[in-house]
């Protein structure tokens, strides 16, 4: 399924706007940095570019300061959003992750989508609170469900959220 570009969205203290080919460098810079890449891996130019559509810049006072990948299910029978996050490390533990996450899940949900999911690693318990805050809640442990960078199998913890469920 061909997925479209998402809209510019403004928040509080940051801005989602479509991320596009320029965006590459320094999404890979991001992605390398050592607090980044511990939970993501190894990204190439190739893999970030592949990633770009559906995706958002996360941009803080004119900077790109993470990505937001967004998987929209359009069938009228499974609708729903599944978002994958990263920050740089300088943007972290600021609330940026959350706003980001709350700004995104409101337009879809204007969009008729009810429910939203998002998958950390099992043991990244700082990511792992920063979604209950909002209100996402454990669904459960998808067991060996993906490599991590040392290359042994890792746990990931499902989530997910109701738009009704949403808090402010």
């Amino acid at each position: 399924m061909a997925r479209d570009a998402p809209p510019t969205l403004r928040g509080e203290r940051l801005t989602l706007r479509p991320a596009v080919d320029e965006d590459v460098p320094a999404l890979v810079a991001m992605l390398a940095e050592p607090e980044v890449a511990s939970w993501w891996g190894r990204h190439d130019v190739a893999r970030v570019r592949a990633e770009l559509p559906g995706t958002f810049a996360i941009v803080v006072d004119g900077e790109l300061r993470g990505w937001l990948h967004v998987s929209e299910e359009t069938d009228p029978d499974y609708r729903h959003v599944g978002f994958d996050i990263a920050l740089a490390s300088a943007a972290q533990g600021r609330g940026l992750g959350p706003e980001a996450l709350l700004l995104a899940i409101r337009h879809y949900a204007a969009r008729g989508h009810h429910r939203f999911t998002i998958d950390p690693a099992a043991h990244n318990e700082r990511a792992i609170r920063a979604y209950a805050r909002i209100g996402f809640k454990p669904v459960g442990v998808m067991r060996r469900y993906e490599r991590g960078p040392d290359g042994t199998w890792h746990d990931g913890l499902l989530m997910d959220l109701l738009a009704d469920e949403l808090r402010p």
